[in-house]
């Protein structure tokens, strides 16, 4: 007799719902498995501060999703999630529309015998006056590349100011002291370096740019140990940064930030780093959710409808071991996802799931402060210890988890050939993506 054919739905295309996507799909096919994203490109999300500073280039970082998906042997289908049907077991995908407005795809219906959410997170702004409106977040690469194109145009336009005896600094602001704002500070200058070379020629990036870093709490990446928020402030404040602690930015207006306390800080260009929440329409999918919008899972990642299960940012689980649910970081996801295979193999398969439960292992952090220097805190799994890193050992290190992540989706040999091509590449192109 011949097995019902099991579908598998992965809504979310980042770090662990592709991963996922890839593994299952190799494994039983595109008649198996199928993921979901309005974007029709992949690119890791810890990079795109790269993307907003433009010392990367996102048309030649990205993977194509339809790439992958003839590559790994599953079936993308473009399209944001519209709605969810949990008695029909079908979920409602949206049309794609072309920038000139045609329609590419119509409304589709997918059916599903169990469903992974992975959609991920967005900057959260708390209802902060003004933030939505002036306050650039890097949620996407549409939003990084928009904050890209507005730092080029500032320092373009300083530097002809400049060259006719005018002008003052550009003030960036960059709100939220995590890993986000940390790098993007440090990412920031090195662009700043960088343009000099290519035209900006009247631009002094110790003068002429002024970067602050605000923070609620009494240190930069508070959630990570003391010892790697020390020497992140050590090198950003060497290098120009001027980080602020304990400052909760209360508005956010056109050229300037207000704090709590009624204190301004100049902004001509501001970025929001602070805080995050899952996606607004997990809320209206019949599902619980907690106050930043997260699907409320179990410890084997399960929502209360047993077909259900969320990974990731968008998923609140609880962390076993620890107090509290697990943190919005990368290593949660692909672990995650690592569990998530096992248990959906079972389900394909037909057999009894396993009843082993979610158990994250912290193999620590590492956060980059440029091109030649990271900071990190690596956990000594067979010792038990905790291993302080930095400058080029902690920079390499970090750097080596984007291939990780690659080797994942596409493999060993695909990952070292991508790898080269780009070394290569980066021979012929400029430091910084100009146009």
């Amino acid at each position: 007799m011949t097995q019902p054919l099991h579908r598998v739905v992965i809504v979310g295309g980042g770090a662990g719902g592709l991963e996922l996507a890839a593994n299952l799909g190799r494994q039983y096919g595109p008649r198996h498995v199928f993921l979901v994203d309005k974007d029709d490109t992949h690119i890791w999300k810890p990079s795109l501060h790269e993307v907003a500073a433009g010392t990367l280039d996102i048309h030649r970082e990205g993977l194509s999703y339809f790439m992958l998906a003839k590559d790994c042997g599953f079936s993308f289908v473009h399209g944001a999630l519209q709605s969810l049907d949990r008695a029909g077991k079908h979920i409602t995908i949206g049309p794609v529309h072309a920038d000139t407005g045609d329609e590419v795809l119509p409304e589709r219906v997918l059916a599903y015998d169990t469903l992974v959410m992975a959609v991920g997170s967005k900057s959260n702004f708390f209802g902060t006056p003004g933030a939505a409106q002036y306050a650039t977040a890097l949620d996407s690469t549409e939003q990084a590349e928009r904050f890209r194109l507005k730092l080029l145009h500032a320092l373009s336009m300083a530097n002809r100011n400049k060259a006719m005896g005018e002008g003052r600094p550009i003030n960036i602001a960059i709100v939220g002291g995590g890993a986000t704002g940390v790098e993007l500070a440090a990412e920031l200058l090195e662009a700043y370096a960088s343009f000099t070379y290519y035209g900006l020629d009247q631009l002094d990036p110790g003068h002429d740019c002024h970067i602050a870093l605000l923070e609620g709490a009494d240190r930069i990446l508070s959630n990570l140990p003391p010892k790697m928020s020390t020497a992140a402030r050590s090198l950003l404040e060497e290098r120009g940064v001027t980080v602020y602690t304990s400052v909760r930015v209360a508005a956010v207006e056109e050229k300037h930030l207000i704090d709590s306390e009624g204190g301004r800080y100049p902004a001509d260009l501001c970025v929001w780093a602070a805080g995050i929440q899952a996606p607004l329409f997990l809320t209206g999918l019949g599902l619980e959710t907690n106050r930043i919008q997260q699907l409320v899972v179990d410890a084997q990642l399960r929502t209360q409808d047993a077909d259900i299960f969320a990974i990731g940012d968008c998923a609140q689980a609880p962390w076993l071991g620890q107090e509290g649910y697990l943190p919005a970081r990368a290593q949660v996801a692909h672990q995650q996802a690592s569990f998530m295979l096992k248990l959906i193999k079972s389900r394909i398969a037909g057999q009894p799931e396993p009843d082993t439960v979610f158990k994250f292992k912290d193999y620590g952090s590492l956060v980059s402060v440029g091109h030649s220097r990271g900071v990190g805190s690596l956990m000594g799994v067979l010792s038990g210890k905790s291993w302080f890193v930095e400058g080029l050992l902690a920079r390499f290190m970090y750097m080596s988890l984007h291939l990780l992540h690659h080797k994942a989706v596409l493999g060993p040999v695909r990952t070292a050939s991508l790898a080269l091509g780009r070394l290569l590449m980066k021979r012929g192109a400029p430091r910084v993506k100009l146009h």
